[in-house]
């Protein structure tokens, strides 16, 4: 692809995933699923690798969520809410446990659970009591 055939599709892109995000973070109402918002976005980061010169600081690759609706009340949470990449194949699963062993060793255990949505909630609970549910 030529440069300004990937600076097209890049700003096309750029729409269609800020539409996505929109409707996921903060209209709570996805239109499309999981895995064809994935592979919209792998094509974006894809597109900016091989031409970098393109990539914008606003760029959905280069950002996380989104507008948060008016009806909730923002917390902060005690202990922060961290997010993980995506893996899609072994190669990728390899590559994470690489770059873990490099920073802490080699004395490592995983444990891996499914992830439903991406949606995560931190509940908290005072002797017994739930006094407070947030998401990240």
């Amino acid at each position: 692809m030529d440069k300004e055939a990937a600076k097209r599709r890049i700003e096309e892109l750029h729409q269609i995933l800020n539409q996505y995000n929109y409707e996921y973070h903060t209209l709570d109402r996805p239109s499309v699923p999981d895995a064809e918002y994935d592979a919209r976005m792998r094509e974006l980061i894809s597109l900016e690798e091989e031409h970098p010169d393109l990539k914008a600081a606003d760029s959905p690759s280069q950002r996380v969520g989104g507008a948060v609706l008016d009806a909730f009340q923002k917390v902060r949470h005690g202990t922060p809410m961290l997010s993980l990449g995506n893996a899609f194949n072994e190669q990728d699963l390899l590559d994470f446990d690489r770059r873990v062993r490099q920073a802490v060793g080699d004395d490592i255990a995983y444990n891996v659970e499914l992830k439903i949505d991406g949606l995560a909630v931190s509940l908290r609970y005072e002797n017994g009591v739930f006094v407070r549910g947030a998401t990240q």
